[in-house]
Protein backbone atom coordinates (compact mmCIF):
# COMPACT_ATOMS: atom_id res chain seq x y z
CA UNK A 1 0.00 0.00 0.00
CA UNK A 2 1.25 3.47 -0.81
CA UNK A 3 0.67 6.58 1.24
CA UNK A 4 -2.19 7.84 -0.95
CA UNK A 5 -4.76 6.11 1.26
CA UNK A 6 -3.33 7.73 4.39
CA UNK A 7 -3.28 11.13 2.67
CA UNK A 8 -6.89 10.64 1.53
CA UNK A 9 -8.18 9.73 5.00
CA UNK A 10 -6.19 12.53 6.64
CA UNK A 11 -7.46 15.10 4.15
CA UNK A 12 -11.11 14.03 4.47
CA UNK A 13 -10.98 14.02 8.28
CA UNK A 14 -9.33 17.46 8.20
CA UNK A 15 -11.94 18.84 5.77
CA UNK A 16 -14.78 17.33 7.78
CA UNK A 17 -13.47 18.73 11.04
CA UNK A 18 -12.98 22.24 9.64
CA UNK A 19 -16.26 22.23 7.68
CA UNK A 20 -15.09 24.79 5.13
CA UNK A 21 -13.40 25.05 1.76
CA UNK A 22 -9.65 24.55 2.07
CA UNK A 23 -6.83 24.89 -0.43
CA UNK A 24 -4.33 22.19 -1.30
CA UNK A 25 -1.71 24.28 0.48
CA UNK A 26 -3.72 24.32 3.71
CA UNK A 27 -4.34 20.59 3.54
CA UNK A 28 -0.71 19.87 2.63
CA UNK A 29 0.50 21.81 5.65
CA UNK A 30 -1.63 19.67 7.95
CA UNK A 31 -0.78 16.38 6.23
CA UNK A 32 2.92 17.37 6.13
CA UNK A 33 3.40 16.82 2.42
CA UNK A 34 3.48 19.00 -0.67
CA UNK A 35 0.41 20.57 -2.36
CA UNK A 36 1.03 18.76 -5.67
CA UNK A 37 0.76 15.42 -3.92
CA UNK A 38 -2.44 16.57 -2.21
CA UNK A 39 -3.94 17.66 -5.55
CA UNK A 40 -3.18 14.25 -7.05
CA UNK A 41 -5.03 12.44 -4.26
CA UNK A 42 -7.85 14.98 -4.16
CA UNK A 43 -8.45 14.48 -7.90
CA UNK A 44 -9.12 10.80 -7.19
CA UNK A 45 -11.45 11.66 -4.31
CA UNK A 46 -13.29 14.16 -6.50
CA UNK A 47 -13.66 11.59 -9.29
CA UNK A 48 -15.23 9.20 -6.73
CA UNK A 49 -17.54 12.05 -5.57
CA UNK A 50 -16.21 11.94 -2.02
CA UNK A 51 -15.29 15.63 -2.00
CA UNK A 52 -16.15 18.77 -3.94
CA UNK A 53 -13.48 20.77 -5.70
CA UNK A 54 -13.70 24.33 -6.95
CA UNK A 55 -11.00 25.88 -9.10
CA UNK A 56 -9.84 29.41 -8.62
CA UNK A 57 -7.23 31.19 -6.58
CA UNK A 58 -9.65 33.28 -4.54
CA UNK A 59 -12.46 30.91 -3.56
CA UNK A 60 -11.05 27.65 -4.86
CA UNK A 61 -10.33 24.56 -2.85
CA UNK A 62 -11.87 21.40 -1.50
CA UNK A 63 -14.85 20.64 0.70
CA UNK A 64 -16.18 17.44 2.20
CA UNK A 65 -19.89 17.05 1.49
CA UNK A 66 -20.83 13.57 2.71
CA UNK A 67 -22.07 12.22 6.03
CA UNK A 68 -18.93 11.18 7.95
CA UNK A 69 -20.99 8.53 9.76
CA UNK A 70 -21.73 6.83 6.43
CA UNK A 71 -18.41 7.14 4.59
CA UNK A 72 -16.37 4.05 5.37
CA UNK A 73 -12.64 3.70 4.83
CA UNK A 74 -13.09 0.99 2.21
CA UNK A 75 -14.85 3.52 0.00
CA UNK A 76 -11.94 5.93 0.47
CA UNK A 77 -9.50 3.10 -0.21
CA UNK A 78 -11.31 2.15 -3.40
CA UNK A 79 -11.24 5.78 -4.55
CA UNK A 80 -7.44 5.89 -4.48
CA UNK A 81 -7.35 2.54 -6.28
CA UNK A 82 -4.68 0.72 -4.32
CA UNK A 83 -4.00 -2.81 -3.22
CA UNK A 84 -3.45 -3.50 0.43
CA UNK A 85 -1.27 -6.56 -0.08
CA UNK A 86 0.78 -6.42 -3.25
CA UNK A 87 3.89 -8.59 -3.34
CA UNK A 88 6.63 -7.22 -5.56
CA UNK A 89 8.20 -10.63 -6.23
CA UNK A 90 7.02 -14.21 -6.73
CA UNK A 91 9.19 -17.18 -5.77
CA UNK A 92 9.73 -20.33 -7.78
CA UNK A 93 9.04 -21.08 -11.43
CA UNK A 94 5.79 -22.63 -12.66
CA UNK A 95 7.73 -24.57 -15.32
CA UNK A 96 9.96 -26.43 -12.83
CA UNK A 97 9.26 -30.09 -12.03
CA UNK A 98 9.51 -29.54 -8.27
CA UNK A 99 6.00 -29.08 -6.87
CA UNK A 100 7.24 -26.55 -4.32
CA UNK A 101 9.02 -24.41 -6.93
CA UNK A 102 6.16 -24.66 -9.41
CA UNK A 103 3.33 -24.17 -6.91
CA UNK A 104 4.53 -21.74 -4.26
CA UNK A 105 3.73 -18.51 -6.12
CA UNK A 106 0.09 -19.45 -6.67
CA UNK A 107 -0.30 -20.59 -3.06
CA UNK A 108 1.17 -17.33 -1.78
CA UNK A 109 -1.05 -15.33 -4.15
CA UNK A 110 -4.08 -17.04 -2.59
CA UNK A 111 -2.85 -16.27 0.92
CA UNK A 112 -2.23 -12.62 -0.01
CA UNK A 113 -5.66 -12.40 -1.62
CA UNK A 114 -7.33 -13.63 1.60
CA UNK A 115 -5.25 -11.18 3.67
CA UNK A 116 -6.29 -8.38 1.31
CA UNK A 117 -9.97 -9.28 1.71
CA UNK A 118 -9.70 -9.42 5.51
CA UNK A 119 -8.16 -5.94 5.53
CA UNK A 120 -10.93 -4.65 3.26
CA UNK A 121 -13.56 -6.21 5.53
CA UNK A 122 -12.04 -4.27 8.45
CA UNK A 123 -11.92 -0.98 6.51
CA UNK A 124 -15.63 -1.37 5.75
CA UNK A 125 -16.35 -1.25 9.50
CA UNK A 126 -14.58 2.09 10.12
CA UNK A 127 -16.06 5.44 9.12
CA UNK A 128 -14.60 8.92 8.81
CA UNK A 129 -16.57 9.80 11.96
CA UNK A 130 -14.88 6.90 13.76
CA UNK A 131 -11.44 8.24 12.82
CA UNK A 132 -12.43 11.70 14.02
CA UNK A 133 -13.60 10.21 17.33
CA UNK A 134 -10.32 8.27 17.69
CA UNK A 135 -8.40 11.54 17.36
CA UNK A 136 -10.59 13.66 19.64
CA UNK A 137 -11.67 10.91 22.05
Amino acid sequence: MTSEFVIAVHAIVFLNHNAKTMTSEEIAENVCTNPARIRKVMAKLKKADLIDAKEGSRKGGYTFHLDPEKLDLLTVFDAVDEKIISPSWRSGDPDMECLIASGMADVMDGIFSRMDQQCKDNLKKITIADVDKMIFK
